[in-house]
């Protein structure tokens, strides 16, 4: 690694630096990449290549998994590994209606927040230290986080697979880190009962809404508040015409939670249910990305913390939310994970989104002491 010696620059560094972000930023930001449109993240991430071009040694590159690109830079598997995502949750066109601006202090545009510049404040950390592929940190870009990440989890576990530590560079939250997050867990219900006219003999079918219906009114108390577990029902579908009784029904139910165990016992709910009525019912889905809790990210953070102090940045605090990220994954196969390393802002996926440009600099110094840690 660099010598220590370059320790007391790395703020004055990164604000040197600062110029060539926010330029590197306006350029990603400006190539619309909405998870869904392939060709659109493969421009980004083509894009990406180009920009960090010239900011260390060695070049990154694009390489495919399970049909979607996937930026890389140094080693396969490395000792440390920065993690991020190039695609957003903004639909093509979205730019012309909310340009990239720059004032100065704030800039906006669609996915600035959420996380492009979080990418940028990476790549600084990255040519702050100079670093090399035989420093043995590694750095990896998805394009389908918004999603779930479900063609690039196979790549997230085999680039994790040594990592003694993982800093994921999503968006900070009121400035915290993110020390904790919610597990995900996504269930279709499909229900299959009977068809009969409404009108002339309903007891000759098996209504599938009303088992849907039976189902989003019990599992909702399977929430508990204390916990911080949620149940909460958000699509059903069902019937063909208004004089039939439903043969067949579909519900859909969103539940999120601070603990394995508690995403556990929801999903063992679900699976141990049957219907008053008669109706078939099988279960899709299920846990999707495990809770990331406080003990993947305590030592990371008490780190990031004694670094700000270093630094003479401001005292770091963490924070728990409900969303998840790709570090939920990392920090369920047992690697030490600590989110939030990105932008400081607000807005995101929201109109408003902006980040704060002073804060860039910063966060980009932060980072890479952690790396010299």
């Amino acid at each position: 690694m660099p010598d220590e010696a370059r320790l007391p620059s790395l703020t004055q560094s990164a604000n040197d630096l600062l110029p060539a972000m926010v330029d590197a930023v306006e350029a990603l930001v400006t190539v619309e990449s909405p998870s869904e449109d392939l060709e659109a993240c493969a421009a980004v991430a083509a894009e990406a290549v180009g920009i960090f071009e010239g900011w260390v040694p060695e070049p990154a590159r694009v390489e495919e998994h399970s049909g979607r690109p996937v930026w890389r830079w140094g080693p396969d598997q490395p000792r440390v590994l920065l993690l991020g995502h190039l695609d957003t949750v903004w639909p093509l066109g979205s730019l012309a209606r909310l340009p990239f601006t720059n004032d100065g202090s704030r800039i906006t545009g669609p996915g600035c927040f959420d996380m492009k510049a979080g990418v940028v404040q990476g790549w600084a950390a990255i040519a702050l230290l100079g670093l090399t592929e035989a420093d043995g940190v590694g750095m990896l870009l998805t394009t389908d986080e918004e999603i779930g990440s479900g063609c690039s989890r196979d790549v997230l576990a085999s680039a994790s697979a040594r990592a003694e530590a993982v800093y994921v560079l999503e968006p900070s939250v009121d400035s915290a880190l993110k020390t904790a997050r919610k597990g995900t867990s996504w269930y279709t219900l499909d229900f299959t009962g009977r068809a009969a006219h409404a009108g002339l003999d309903p007891e000759k079918g098996i209504n599938a809404l009303q088992s849907a219906a039976e189902l989003a009114l019990a599992c909702s108390t399977w929430a508990d508040p204390e916990e911080g577990t949620t149940v909460t029902p958000t699509l059903l579908d069902a019937g063909t015409t208004s004089n039939t009784v439903p043969a067949h029904a579909s519900l859909t139910v969103d539940v999120r939670a601070w603990t394995a165990a508690e995403q556990q016992r929801v999903d063992s709910a679900f699976r141990a249910w049957s219907t008053a009525n008669g109706a078939h019912v099988a279960v899709r889905g299920g846990i999707d990305r495990p809770a990331l809790e406080s003990t993947s990210s305590a030592a990371l953070f008490a780190q990031a913390q004694a670094a700000a102090q270093e630094l003479g940045l401001p005292e770091l605090q963490g924070r728990a939310v409900g969303g998840a990220s790709d570090g939920n994954l990392t920090a369920a196969q047992g690697h030490p994970t600590l989110d939030g390393l990105g932008a400081v802002g607000d807005g995101a996926h929201a109109d408003h989104e902006w980040v704060s440009i002073p804060a860039m600099a910063e966060r980009a110094a932060l980072l890479a002491r952690l790396l010299r840690m």
